[in-house]
């Protein structure tokens, strides 16, 4: 057998190391097992390279708004500036928005559904999210044209972009075709939008489809008001058109023509103010952490939830 010299002791691998083999773990592995091995590993997990992709889109559906806020900027603070892509349900307000755009430097993928985001906040915080080139702001009620133009505006990379309602939330409106319009005169770089039961015509489709030509996927289904011809269409060589009508059974489908999904692949959890017992907080000190969250306010309930069941009920053509 060789000497033990041959081989490298794991809890003496540089934290940058540990960083990158640890992000290949689930979230709450790395929340709540990593941290327990050894100091070198619980440093490790503070770095950067385990928070460039934070996926808490399916935990953030059940959690209490102050509790996603605290998740929040304990992650994103970790990532020191190298977050690449973050999911996460339900923004309680703009002062979360904002947040994540003071850190976007490095940020390409942002997925936003249900959040409680205004238009003034997003035309604020917009010219920070440069780099971004996929955005899903679905069932955000409270955002419109103005913040998809500034949208539009300042991300020049801006390939993806889903903006999906549910019938239920739209139905106080008469038209957004404004927001069909803001896409079309500031988004040229689109291969994808995703607009399904956005109150939107044929004009307004029409508008992006002129003024978007690398357009490749375009989702109207539940907009009812698009009548496009099928000879038109088929002169975009390249683009796929799926809608207006919905077929009920194919829901099941949806996420295969896009780049949302709505599992995170994390077991729910729930982060609650709490001690971790006695034993490892002799163990562990606040400084180990280098963060603003002290082991001693963190705790972690794994329980199962079904998700799968928890979805909007899509309506059928009419």
């Amino acid at each position: 057998m060789e000497e033990d010299g041959d081989f490298r002791r794991w809890d003496e691998l540089i934290p940058d190391a540990l960083g990158m083999i640890f992000k290949n773990l689930s979230l709450q592995e790395i929340l709540t097992v990593i941290p327990r091995v050894c100091k070198s590993w619980r440093r490790a997990v503070t770095g950067p390279y385990c928070w460039q992709d934070i996926d808490i889109e399916q935990w953030s559906q059940q959690c209490r708004p102050e509790t996603l806020d605290r998740m929040l900027q304990m992650l994103i603070t970790r990532s020191s500036g190298s977050l690449r892509k973050l999911c996460v349900t339900g923004l309680p307000n703009d002062r979360s928005f904002s947040f994540i755009a003071d850190n976007a430097k490095s940020l390409q993928t942002l997925r936003l559904p249900r959040s409680d985001i205004s238009d003034s906040v997003v035309e604020q915080v917009a010219g920070r999210l440069s780099s971004v080139t996929f955005l899903d702001v679905s069932y955000c009620r409270n955002i419109g044209a103005a913040a998809l133009e500034a949208i539009g505006k300042h991300c020049k990379l801006l390939m993806g972009l889903r903006r999906t309602m549910h019938p239920l939330e739209v139905i106080d409106k008469l038209s957004q075709d404004n927001e069909a319009l803001a896409i079309a005169t500031t988004m040229p770089k689109l291969k994808q939008l995703e607009v399904a039961y956005l109150l939107i015509s044929t004009e307004g489709v029409l508008k992006i489809l002129e003024n978007c030509p690398e357009l490749e996927l375009l989702d109207v289904r539940g907009c009812w008001n698009v009548k496009l011809d099928e000879n038109f269409v088929k002169k975009f060589s390249r683009l796929k058109v799926v809608g207006p009508h919905v077929d009920y059974f194919g829901m099941k489908g949806w996420d295969d023509c896009s780049n949302y999904s709505g599992s995170s692949g994390y077991l729910a959890w729930d982060f609650v103010a709490g001690d971790v017992g006695i034993d490892y907080d002799d163990e562990i000190s606040d400084g180990d952490w280098e963060d603003d969250q002290s082991m001693e306010d963190v705790e972690m309930r794994f329980y199962g939830f079904d998700f799968n069941n928890s979805a909007f009920d899509w309506p059928l053509s009419p």
